[in-house]
């Protein structure tokens, strides 16, 4: 079967133009204008998927097989170039009748010209080469506009998709908006996490207005999001130059295309008379298309020898190197926030858990750091909230419910073996508990304090209730402590 790449190759169709039109209305769409005009944020991220939509596109316009009709008359007409005059016109009539049968546009152009070929006949007793020309000519025209019109059709119904696709995008991003976008990095990820799944509406639905109600519910717990921020920033890197940067050359040989001619790169279209193929030279001898001719020289789009060498340059290039030992302080890793889901947990404490996760992931997408959540009681569930279903598993995590009993020491030992991985081995753990459990076996304890003191691992508590156990709590580098019993909920209010 004939596929469209196939085709356009031979007929010399650029669908480039095609999809940077399809892709340029695509953006100019009244939703899209509209929501970036209330989230500019956005506009950079779906900016940088544009490359994207243009390979996909390409993709789905060559791999599309041609419709049999076309792919018959592309046959048909390819066999008529073959031909000599005389065998072509003595075939014209079988050719009219193909055409007839395949529904061709083409056939009420193609019984004038043989009206006109046969009134030709008549009167000059032979066949006329430039008619067979002009014949093949507008055949092809047909041909090529046929074939754009398909391709127009399937990029309107991509068109369709792509703009159901962005509107639920846009819906489930602006929501979520005033909660995890921070900056540019934040809505860059969040715009990636927010393309559609496979789960039902209602529970896509339901799935968002949760995290919209945690969103809302972290707003109203400033001191939550003001402790995962002191939690997870860290001071940005920063290269200055000092006394002992100095500034180095170095060479680099390239090879770049060279403007003396030296062979047959390909086809071009341009203005050169001197490389003109022969069937352009063939036009300019029929004086119905001479003026045609004339232009497409003009607008340089004759069908031209492309004529190309090479050589090899060499270029001078400088780059910084900082001789000093003192570097300036590394960004932290990627987070590891295990999450007590015991019984214990639950009610107030469990909504605070999950919205101080939703704090953390936004800090994590500004940063452009990992999330990964671990809950833990009697088994351990993993969720990671920077993947590509980001917003998915985030949806899962805050439906579990808290129940159970809490074994940290297995949190623990997981946590470790993350650590070993090489995505996760600068990340930082954060525990998030009220720590009434039971004590910590002693060589876990070697194992961790084992890897704090290698790896420079960071383990962090946040301990919700007063009545954590102070020898499971001395493991911890930093405890950041979030009463939230009544007086302390009273407490922060009555601060605010």
């Amino acid at each position: 079967m004939l596929s469209f790449e196939t085709l356009n190759m031979l007929l010399s169709i650029g669908e480039t133009e095609l999809i940077e039109e399809f892709v340029i209305g695509t953006l100019a769409a009244p939703q899209l204008v509209v929501f970036f005009r209330k989230f500019p944020i956005f506009k950079k991220a779906v900016n940088r998927n544009i490359e994207s939509w243009k390979r996909e596109l390409a993709q789905r316009v060559q791999q599309e097989q041609v419709p049999e009709l076309l792919a018959k008359e592309f046959v048909l007409y390819q066999h008529s170039q073959l031909l000599d005059t005389k065998a072509f016109f003595l075939s014209q009539e079988e050719r009219i009748l193909k055409l007839e049968s395949l529904q061709s546009p083409f056939l009420s152009q193609a019984n004038a010209l043989m009206q006109a070929s046969q009134s030709h006949q008549t009167k000059q007793h032979h066949h006329s080469e430039g008619l067979q020309t002009l014949f093949l000519q507008r055949w092809r025209t047909s041909l090529t506009l046929q074939a754009v019109t398909y391709h127009q059709k399937i990029l309107a119904e991509e068109q369709e998709k792509l703009l159901s696709e962005l509107q639920k995008k846009m819906d489930l991003s602006g929501s979520l908006e005033p909660t995890l976008a921070e900056n540019e990095t934040a809505a860059g990820k969040l715009w990636d996490m927010s393309r559609s799944t496979l789960r039902p509406h209602s529970d896509k639905t339901k799935g968002n207005q949760m995290l919209l109600q945690y969103g809302e519910f972290l707003s109203q717990q400033p001191e939550l999001k003001s402790l995962a921020e002191q939690l997870g920033r860290s001071k940005p890197t920063q290269a200055t130059l000092t006394q002992n940067t100095i500034q180095e050359e170095y060479r680099v040989i390239t090879r770049e295309p060279a403007a003396v001619p030296e062979e047959v790169n390909g086809i071009t279209q341009s203005s050169d008379i001197l490389r003109l193929l022969p069937t352009e030279l063939a036009v300019l001898g029929i004086s119905e298309l001479e003026f045609e001719f004339y232009r497409r020289l003009l607008e340089h789009q004759l069908l031209t020898y492309r004529l190309q060498g090479e050589s090899w340059h060499e270029s001078i290039h400088t780059r910084f190197v900082t001789l000093s030992e003192n570097a300036a302080p590394q960004p932290r890793g990627p987070f590891i926030v295990c999450v007590d889901t015991s019984g214990s947990m639950g009610g107030f404490n469990e909504r605070c858990a999950k919205s101080f996760c939703l704090a953390l992931l936004r800090v994590a997408l500004a940063d452009n750091r990992c999330c990964h959540i671990m809950l833990f009681a009697t088994d351990i569930v993993h969720y990671e909230l920077t993947s590509v279903d980001g917003l998915d598993q985030a949806i899962r995590f805050l439906s579990q419910s808290f129940k159970g009993g809490t074994d940290l020491s297995a949190c623990l030992d997981k946590t470790l073996e993350k650590m070993s991985e090489s995505q996760w081995k600068d990340a930082d753990a954060v525990v998030i508990s009220d720590f009434i459990a039971q004590r910590l076996p002693d060589d876990l304890v070697k194992k961790l304090n084992k890897e704090r003191e290698l790896h420079q691992h960071k383990f962090h508590a946040i301990a919700m209730s007063q009545h954590g156990k102070p020898g499971i709590m001395r493991i911890f580098d930093h405890i950041w402590r979030f009463d939230t019993g009544l007086r302390g909920r009273l407490l922060r209010r009555w601060q605010r």
